[in-house]
C-alpha cells in the first residue's frame, strides 16, 4: 500500500481542521449556508433526501486493517451503524450530523483518509480492477500510476472547475475488470513491441442519459507523458465543454459532437506542451519519483512464492461441509501473481442488507480476517464487496469458517444475488425510485444456491435514477428506476457488460419495452431468468444467449407478467 509521507500526513490534519473552522463559522451564523455548501462539497459533504451524506475516498479501491475498522468506528459513533461501498470503490455514510462532521473528518485524518475531490466538477477517485497489482493476468502493476495521478489531480488549480465531474479508470491486467470503456478517460497500461511501457488511451465514455462506450485516442503514449496527455484531453474539455446544460457538459457530449476533431485537438495540445517545455513545466513523471511510488507497493515481506500444501480442509470434513466449501471456493477464490496465494471475495450480499451496505460488526470482522489472512490489506471492489488479496492457499478453510461466521462467505460472487445497486430513493435526493427494496425482493427471491448456480453467470445492476450510479446501462440485465406521475416504474435493459469477463468492449444494455411497475419487476426478471432457461444451448451463458436470439423472446415473456397483471387488477 502506498506510504503517505509526512507532508501528505500532514495536509489531511490541516485540511481537516480548515474544514472544523468554517464548520463551525456556518453553525454560528458567521457563514452561510450557500457558501459552506461548496466547502463541504469539497470534502465529500452532501446533502441528501434525508440526513448529510460523506464520501470517503479509497483511491483504487485500497484499504488497510486499520483503516476499515476506523470506518466502522465511525459507523458506530457517528452513523447508524453501517456504511455503504459504492461501484466507484469508495465508501459512503448516510446518517452522520452535519454538526459532527469535523469530528469524522478527524478521525479519518488519523488513518490518511479524507473526502477530498469525491464530489464536485473535479477529477474524482481514480479507480481501478480489485485484483490490481495481485492479478493471475496482471501484466504491469497498475497501482503505482494510480497514486500518481492521484497525486497530480489532487487540488490541481487547473481542473478544479470542469464542466462536469470526470472519472479516470486504469487497467493493467489482460481482461478489463475495470470498467474502463465507461468512464471519461480510461487507461491500459500496456507494452509495444520494443518491451517499452505505456498506455492505450480510451476518451468520451459513461452512462447518464446518454450512456456511450468510450473511444480509443491514442494507441501508446509513454509512461512518462502520461500526465501530460491527460492534461491535453482536459485543457481541451475545459475549454469547450458546455456548461450551459449539465447533461451535456460531460466530455463524452462534446466527443460525440466533435469526433475526430476533438481527437486532433488533443493530440495539438499534447504537441504543444512537449514543443514548448524550455523550463521543464511540462508533467513528465521522473523516474526518481515513479521509483519512491512504486516502493510503496512492494508484495508485504510475508508474501513468499511456494507450493501449497493444500487448502486447510480437514480430513474428516462431512461431505456436506465438503460440497459448501467447493463452491465457495469456486465462486469467491481466484488465481493469484504469486504462488500459492489467493485472491478472495467477501460477499456482503444477504437477504435483509441493500447490496453495498455493510455493518459496523462486519467491518471489524473484515479488518481481523485481513489481519490475520492478507497481511492487513484489503480492496473495495467494483461490484460492492471486499476482497482480501493476500490469502494463502494453506488457510483458505479457516478463513471461510471465519467469513462463516461473520456472513460474508455467501458462495454467489458473479451470480444473480451479487446484484449492484445505488442507494435510490431511499436516501438519494436526485433518485426517481427506490432501488433497495426491489434488490432486497431479487435477493429473497433468488436465495436457492442449487438455483442460482443452475442459472449461473449473471450482472444484474439497479439505478434509482438516469445518473446510472447503480451501473444498469452495463448490467447483463439492467432495473433503472423512472418517475411516471409521481409514482414508481422500471425500465429493464438487456445484454449489456462493463468489459469484464474477457469481452472485447463494453455495450449499452437494450431496453425490452415499457416501464414496469415496482410490483411487477421480480415477476418480470423472473420471466427473463426462465426464457433463458428454456432457450440456452449447453452450457451457454445468460450473455451469450441475449446476443445470440436477441432481446425480442425475453421481451414476450415480459410482457406477458405485463398482461396478467392487468387482468389480475
Amino acid at each position: 500500500m502506498y506510504q503517505y509521507t509526512d507532508f501528505d500526513k500532514q495536509f489531511v490534519r490541516q485540511r481537516a481542521a480548515q474544514f472544523r473552522d468554517q464548520l463551525e463559522r456556518n453553525l454560528a451564523g458567521k457563514l452561510g449556508d450557500e457558501e459552506f455548501r461548496p466547502l463541504r462539497l469539497q470534502n465529500g459533504w452532501y446533502v441528501q433526501r434525508h440526513a448529510p451524506m460523506l464520501r470517503v475516498a479509497v483511491p483504487y479501491g485500497e484499504l488497510s486493517a486499520t483503516q476499515i475498522r476506523q470506518l466502522a468506528r465511525i459507523a458506530r459513533e457517528h452513523d447508524r451503524g453501517y456504511a455503504h461501498f459504492t461501484t466507484r470503490q469508495n465508501v459512503q455514510f448516510n446518517w452522520i450530523p452535519l454538526t459532527q462532521s469535523a469530528d469524522v473528518m478527524d478521525l479519518l485524518a488519523e488513518v490518511n483518509m479524507h473526502g477530498i475531490q469525491t464530489s464536485g466538477n473535479c477529477i474524482r477517485n481514480i479507480t481501478a480492477d480489485a485484483m490490481v497489482g495481485v492479478a493471475e493476468d496482471d501484466v504491469i502493476d497498475a497501482r503505482p500510476y494510480c497514486e500518481v495521478l492521484r497525486q497530480w489531480s489532487t487540488l490541481h488549480p487547473e481542473f478544479a472547475f470542469l464542466p462536469r465531474k470526470f472519472k479516470i479508470a486504469v487497467n493493467g491486467a489482460k481482461e478489463d475488470r475495470a470498467a474502463t470503456y465507461w468512464h471519461d478517460i480510461g487507461l491500459h497500461l500496456i507494452k509495444n513491441d520494443a518491451g517499452e511501457v505505456g498506455f492505450r488511451v480510451l476518451v468520451g465514455g459513461g452512462m447518464g442519459r446518454t450512456p456511450i462506450t468510450a473511444s480509443e485516442i491514442n494507441a501508446f503514449v509513454p509512461w512518462q507523458q502520461i500526465l501530460v496527455y491527460i492534461e491535453a484531453i482536459v485543457r481541451v474539455y475545459n475549454r469547450f465543454g458546455r456548461r450551459d446544460n449539465m447533461y451535456k457538459a460531460r466530455i463524452k457530449i462534446l466527443v460525440k459532437a466533435e469526433g475526430q476533431k476533438f481527437f486532433d485537438q488533443v493530440n495539438e495540445e499534447f504537441h504543444n506542451i512537449l514543443t514548448r517545455d524550455v523550463d521543464g513545466a511540462a508533467h513528465f513523471i521522473p523516474q526518481a519519483e515513479f521509483d519512491r511510488v512504486n516502493a510503496s507497493f512492494a508484495f508485504p515481506a510475508a508474501v513468499q512464492a511456494h507450493a501449497p500444501s493444500g487448502n486447510g480442509l480437514p480430513a474428516d470434513a462431512s461431505e456436506a461441509e465438503q460440497k459448501q466449501f467447493a463452491k465457495w471456493l469456486e465462486r469467491n477464490v481466484r488465481g493469484h501473481k504469486v504462488q500459492g496465494y489467493k485472491n478472495v471475495t467477501l460477499s456482503v450480499k444477504r437477504p435483509g442488507q441493500a447490496p453495498g451496505d455493510v455493518t459496523d460488526t462486519q467491518m471489524d470482522a473484515i479488518a481481523d480476517m485481513a489481519d490475520r489472512f492478507s497481511c492487513g490489506e484489503l480492496r473495495v471492489t467494483h461490484d460492492q464487496n471486499a476482497l482480501l488479496p493476500f490469502v494463502r492457499e494453506e488457510d483458505l478453510y479457516a478463513l471461510w469458517q471465519a467469513a462463516k461466521a461473520a456472513t460474508l462467505a455467501s458462495p454467489n460472487i458473479g451470480l444473480l444475488s451479487d446484484m449492484i445497486a445505488c442507494p435510490g430513493g431511499d436516501f438519494c435526493a436526485l433518485a426517481n425510485a427506490r432501488s433497495i427494496p426491489i434488490a432486497n425482493d431479487l435477493i429473497e427471491r433468488y436465495q436457492d444456491l442449487d438455483e442460482l448456480y443452475d442459472i449461473g453467470e449473471i450482472d444484474l445492476h439497479i439505478s434509482g435514477c438516469i445518473n446510472s450510479c447503480g451501473h444498469h446501462h452495463s448490467g447483463h440485465i439492467g432495473i433503472l428506476g423512472v418517475d411516471k406521475d409521481g409514482s414508481e416504474w422500471y425500465q429493464i435493459t438487456l445484454g449489456g457488460s462493463d468489459g469484464s469477463n474477457h469481452a472485447p468492449t463494453s455495450v449499452t444494455g437494450k431496453v425490452i419495452g415499457p416501464s414496469f411497475s415496482a410490483d411487477e419487476v421480480t415477476d418480470v426478471i423472473e420471466a427473463v431468468i426462465e426464457t433463458y432457461r428454456a432457450q440456452r444451448s449447453v452450457n451457454e451463458k445468460f450473455i451469450d444467449t441475449v446476443k445470440r436470439i436477441g432481446i425480442d423472446p425475453f421481451k414476450t415473456a415480459a410482457n406477458a407478467v405485463r398482461r396478467a397483471t392487468a387482468k389480475s387488477a
